[in-house]
């Protein structure tokens, strides 16, 4: 493993914020301006410690203007032909894709993401995302039309809903914004966007790539803004229809206060602590490579991550040591380099806060692996596994966010189901075994948004994704996502021309 992970990346490789951005980070109208909050933000590498660009963050009046530019753009953008949406969309997935290196040193940059992650999962996932919106567009359908009382035919129309406010998270900026950002367009509605204040990089060259594509100005608005002031006044905006938030289900809960305040629609996408279950007839080699991949991706920050580990018993003393073997060759680095498979967490706060848990974890557990940071300038925190911590500990119930694996023993099947239903989140899970019969059983009685069978995070534009019970509500992604973002609506014709019917009666007059 690299442990000299020092403050030496070349300067050459990074993508130049400062100069990119110099006119602000606000993306309204279809321009950047600087904030007017009078207070400025540092974006920081996590990977150096070190400020690689500094702005003005948004404010209220900053909001107002955004929301005021979407709600203009609106009945233009709505009006237009399912096939006009479809065909900018279409020039937006080229432009990104020919844009793919910009995107992907914007990106690890702000992040701290490997740049093999950025290139090969951030941005091709975002270019496939907006190519499958593309094509969605054209297909928003209602049910076909038909007679259901003999007097009348009835068919529904469905409708964009006007201007979405949405507040996307630190830990994939990219992608996350391209997830509020297309299904909300594609049918017809206009956006403000506020991404995490730490991380507006990759938001901006999107809003600007959007434009370039032929999408109007102010369809697509960028507020990059602190949460307690440009994300709390935008959520609460009386000409704001819809918001979509991704983040911590703490935060989720003060979004849905705000939201219901003006009785706007709410999506939530929020925590998770993703239970990972091996049965005692599964592949060990597979299920061992799946855990560590799965619990490491973007140094554990994801959501969807594999964070709970419960291993039928035969097979347990093997995993627990196969995995942290793995683990053990996991090379930590300048996020630049190609051999560099694990980059740092997004700051040391954050750092320090995923440390506490290992900390604390000591006292109840064993860790096997990891447990400790490298020197280093950056952000860093070894890939950690912790065994045999009791079930109803932090450890094995809070959402830590970071490259920390806890695994645990079961006996029977029906415990081990139990034990991954036994937390409050449910947005994905992952069941491991050559049987059929329990991976079917698996799918059916894990509570969770999303089930993989001898996988973990594989994720499709094709396919929803969004939580049960704590992490949340609505879909993001696929055709699902649309009934977040348009209002159905009956239409009714009368077939008769006859003036007087027969239920005027009841109102009134006799048969």
């Amino acid at each position: 493993m690299d442990t000299d992970t020092g403050n030496r990346f070349p300067v050459e490789d990074r993508f130049p914020a400062q100069d990119r951005f110099a006119a602000g980070a606000q993306y309204i109208g279809g321009r950047l301006r600087p904030g007017t909050s009078g207070r400025c933000q540092d974006v920081v590498d996590p990977a150096t410690g070190a400020t690689v660009y500094r702005y003005e963050l948004a404010g209220a009046a900053d909001v107002d203007a955004a929301v005021a530019a979407a709600k203009a753009a609106f009945p233009g953008w709505a009006g237009a032909a399912p096939g006009e949406r479809s065909d900018a969309l279409h020039r937006l997935a080229g432009i990104l894709a020919e844009r793919a290196e910009e995107f992907a040193r914007a990106e690890s940059l702000q992040c701290g993401k490997p740049l093999k992650l950025s290139r090969e999962f951030d941005v091709p996932g975002t270019i496939d995302n907006t190519a499958f919106f593309a094509g969605a567009a054209r297909h928003l359908e209602g049910r076909s039309a038909g007679e259901y009382d003999g007097d009348h035919t009835s068919y529904v129309r469905r409708e964009p809903i006007g201007v979405i406010g949405s507040i996307a998270p630190w830990n994939y900026p990219l992608q996350m914004a391209a997830w509020k950002i297309l299904p909300a367009i594609a049918a017809g509605n206009t956006i403000v966007l506020k991404p995490a204040e730490t991380t507006p990089l990759t938001s901006l060259l999107f809003a600007e790539a959007a434009r370039d594509a032929g999408i109007p100005d102010g369809v697509v608005n960028i507020v990059s803004g602190a949460g307690k002031d440009a994300g709390e006044h935008l959520v609460g905006h009386p000409d704001v229809v819809m918001t979509s938030f991704t983040g911590s289900t703490a935060v989720g809960k003060r979004v849905a206060e705000i939201a219901t305040r003006t009785v706007k629609r709410i999506h939530l996408e929020l925590g998770g602590k993703a239970p990972f279950v091996v049965f005692d007839d599964a592949d060990l080699e597979a299920a061992v490579h799946g855990a560590v991949a799965g619990s490491l991706i973007n140094s554990g920050q994801d959501c969807t991550a594999a964070t709970r580990a419960y291993v039928q018993r035969p097979l347990y003393e093997a995993f627990v040591e196969q995995v942290a073997a793995l683990m053990e060759t996991v090379r930590l680095g300048d996020p630049f380099r190609p051999d560099t498979d694990l980059g740092p967490l997004i700051s040391h706060v954050h750092r320090d806060r995923v440390a506490g848990f290992v900390e604390r974890a000591r006292a109840y557990a064993r860790i096997v692996t990891g447990g400790e940071a490298p020197k280093s300038d950056g952000a860093y925190y070894r890939p950690t596994l912790v065994a045999d911590a009791p079930q109803d500990s932090e450890v094995v119930q809070a959402e830590i966010f970071g490259p920390v694996l806890v695994a645990l023993p079961f006996d029977t099947d029906d415990e081990g189901i139990a034990l991954a239903n036994d937390t409050p989140y449910g947005l994905a899970a992952s069941a491991w075994s050559r049987d059929v019969y329990r991976t079917g059983r698996a799918t059916r009685e894990i509570k969770a948004g999303c089930v993989w069978i001898n996988d973990h995070i594989p994720i499709l534009s094709e396919m929803p994704h969004g939580g049960y019970k704590a992490s949340g509500s609505g879909k993001d992604m696929s055709a699902y996502s649309f009934e977040e973002y348009t209002q159905v609506k009956h239409v009714m014709y009368d077939n008769t021309a006859v003036p007087r019917k027969d239920w005027h009666r009841t109102i009134f007059g006799d048969r």
